[in-house]
């Protein structure tokens, strides 16, 4: 933990309470929110003041100073009325929107964290910057959608006026893109990656496109009925990621001990429920429409972790892992057949004689 951390706790505490108080805060009222001496106190609102935060004093009745977070020429009110403590928390916030960066919302969010920012004088910035120690959010790198703009202010456009699009799609299946006419419902991230949920007229049924395999997008003037009750949490809700089923599958999972703390404390769908046993093992259950996504999480784990039903699924588990052994059987007799000779050996001087 950095040396200051509990500092900046107690300024953001205070932070909070001055921007959401019309009437101000005397100094005891604020000994008595962040629990610390008067002056310490006094010492965090010239700091405030210093750095350029409105900070206003009042005297009131009986000489009795209140202090408050209030608007300037400089830092109008937003349109939204928004405390000053609610702007900061959008400010530090903004990495949350990084999946959309370069899509049409992402842009927009750009725009809007840029107003923000000229809230604050630069001094006040730097200071703010500080409290994202408080909080890191370790994602995967999201995928680059800059040169995607235009097509998905097209998709944007199609999934609010209820067109068809004419796409040209790459799966991941097929050695060239192929077009189709799809009816796009909504766009979902998934781990960094935007999807299109698009119903497939022909088929009748809803399928996913990942957006970054989307050649090409043309709106067309043909409108079509959204399903009725579509919502996409609840679509998504039977899903361990993006795959989806048409089945109602319990999946019964048992880890070890030596992995049971893991996943107890760390939820991976809405459906879960976790079972301790007297061994320490876990037992888990899951509530799915199809087991794709889920097989390899439960591989992950190696032999700390067996699928007690469905048999399907144990099969299919025990498969891949017989499959998995014949691959580095396969892979050291290989090793062993061509063994590296003296001329392609690089050997670092000094190291190996």
């Amino acid at each position: 933990m950095m040396r200051d951390e509990p500092a900046l706790r107690r300024q953001w505490i205070l932070l909070r309470a001055l921007s959401a108080q019309r009437f101000g805060l005397t100094i005891q009222e604020m000994v008595t929110e962040s629990g610390v001496a008067a002056k310490t106190i006094r010492r965090d609102l010239e700091l405030f003041r210093s750095l350029g935060f409105p900070l206003e004093e009042t005297v009131g009745e009986f000489g009795r100073k209140t202090w408050k977070i209030v608007s300037s020429e400089s830092q109008p009110p937003l349109a939204l009325a928004l405390n000053l403590d609610e702007v900061i928390a959008l400010h530090l916030g903004r990495r949350l929107l990084d999946p959309l960066a370069g899509t049409p919302i992402g842009d927009a969010a750009g725009q809007a964290f840029r107003k923000i920012r000229t809230m604050f004088p630069k001094m006040a910035l730097e200071y703010l910057e500080r409290f994202t120690n408080f909080y890191h959010i370790a994602t995967l790198a999201p995928a680059d959608y800059s040169a995607q703009g235009e097509r998905l202010d097209t998709l944007r456009t199609a999934i609010e006026d209820q067109r068809a699009v004419h796409i040209l799609y790459q799966s991941a299946q097929a050695t060239e893109p192929a077009f189709r006419d799809v009816y796009p419902l909504t766009l979902f991230d998934q781990k960094g990656a935007l999807y299109l949920i698009a119903l497939d007229p022909q088929e009748d049924k809803l399928k996913h496109y990942k957006v970054v395999r989307i050649e090409d997008v043309e709106l067309t003037n043909i409108p079509f009925p959204r399903p009725q009750n579509f919502d996409p949490a609840t679509y998504m809700a039977s899903s361990f990621g993006i795959y989806q089923g048409d089945d109602d599958i319990l999946i019964k999972v048992r880890f070890a001990p030596k992995v049971a703390r893991y996943v107890l404390e760390t939820k991976k769908h809405q459906s879960e429920r976790l079972v301790k046993q007297r061994d320490g093992s876990v037992v888990a259950e899951y509530r799915l429409s199809c087991t794709n996504e889920i097989r390899s999480w439960i591989l992950s784990f190696g032999a700390k972790a067996i699928v007690l039903e469905p048999e399907s699924l144990r099969r299919e588990i025990a498969e891949e892992l017989q499959t998995l052994i014949v691959a580095y059987a396969t892979s050291v007799s290989e090793s062993r057949q061509h063994p590296f000779r003296g001329e392609d050996r690089h050997e670092v001087p000094g190291q190996f004689h």
